[in-house]
């Protein structure tokens, strides 16, 4: 079931989403959280199908807001709300309702927001692109409990991490964290059928993939030993290669699906270790509520240690590049063999 409403408040949509329930036979309010996605128009819809899917594991009611840049001052200067509200089998099993802000509304987003969240119910804030530096201090991140943020989508993901990392406060999380809870736990699996020490790692992937970074400074951080960040064609993360007093510990996935486990003395096994979709990295951030202390210890480890750390493991790059100056002193010695022609000539005559 949907409705339009055009240049509407929240009281009104209010009003709908009662109304709508009712029609199809549901007064109750079943949502176990409420879900704020902002996003823009064009990546509104994949991030609200992924939305969706994940509500059959967690029913919500999913606001999205949509903040639509007006074309002239003349409608900028003019505020409006547009909305869109979806109940039963066009909303997976929640409420849905599309939120379009135009003019000065955009600038007062939660105002539109804060009618519309379940009352007694934790909030989730999700920014698929376009996250603001600090989400806390967001007027709209303010309003949760968790504030769920995408570096791979940064323009300079890298450079992101950092302001992360300065700017974190508890309840914050990102994607590019989520994604690597599988290498973390075949990691750890890994490294409990062994006694050993480890002594170094590296963590190979493609090159701005905010995860390869993440990985390196969890190891680094929980291992206390150098970790060395080695670049790959990708898809993702490709490998990681622990070296331990017993022989190495290698994961490797050079396809993005099937790994391949190594460990010395032990035959090689394959383990399922596919790229996952949007969906199913939302639906494991709404399983806890609670502030990530992992993801923020090795968030704030701090990339300039990795490097450093990085530097003491693979010295390699510097001494490559020391010889360069080496060949203008080897022209010099040329000279005199040049020199020394002309007086064979002289002898042959």
């Amino acid at each position: 079931m949907k409705t339009d409403l055009t240049d509407t408040t929240s009281s009104k949509i209010n009003k709908a989403l009662v109304l709508g329930r009712r029609a199809i036979g549901t007064p109750a309010v079943g949502m176990v959280l409420t879900l704020v996605i902002v996003t823009d128009e064009e990546n509104a819809y994949d991030a609200l199908k992924a939305a969706n899917e994940a509500s059959r594991e967690h029913p919500s009611r999913t606001l999205v807001v949509i903040k639509r840049v007006s074309r002239s001052p003349r409608d900028r200067a003019v505020a409006r709300l547009d909305a869109e509200v979806r109940l039963g089998a066009d909303a997976s099993t929640g409420e849905t309702v599309v939120l379009r802000l135009y003019g000065e509304v955009v600038d007062h987003a939660q105002s539109v927001v804060l009618p519309l969240l379940l009352p007694d119910a934790p909030v989730v804030v999700w920014w698929p692109v376009n996250a603001p530096t600090d989400p806390a201090n967001d007027p709209l991140g303010a309003l949760a409990q968790r504030r769920v943020t995408d570096t791979y989508a940064a323009e300079q993901p890298i450079r992101e991490l950092t302001s992360r990392a300065d700017a974190y406060t508890p309840g914050d999380t990102d994607l590019s964290w989520t994604r690597i809870t599988p290498w973390r736990s075949m990691l750890a699996a890994a490294l409990d059928q062994v006694v050993c020490e480890v002594t170094s790692a590296e963590v190979e992937g493609e090159e701005f993939n905010p995860s390869v970074e993440l990985l390196a400074m969890w190891l680094a951080e929980r291992l206390k030993v150098p970790v060395r960040r080695s670049k790959s064609a990708g898809p993702g993360l490709t490998s990681v290669r622990m070296e331990t007093s017993s022989g190495p510990i290698v994961l490797d996935r050079p396809d993005g699906s099937l790994a391949t486990l190594s460990i010395q003395g032990q035959p090689d096994r394959g383990v399922a270790l596919k790229r996952r979709e949007t969906a199913e990295l939302i639906a494991e951030e709404l399983r806890r509520l609670d502030p990530d202390d992992t993801y923020a210890t090795a968030l704030k480890f701090g990339l300039e240690r990795l490097d450093e750390e990085a530097a003491v493991r693979a010295p390699a790059p510097e001494p490559e590049a020391a010889p360069a100056p080496a060949e203008p002193a080897e022209k010099p010695a040329a000279k005199p063999a040049a020199k020394k022609a002309p007086a064979k000539k002289a002898a042959a005559k």
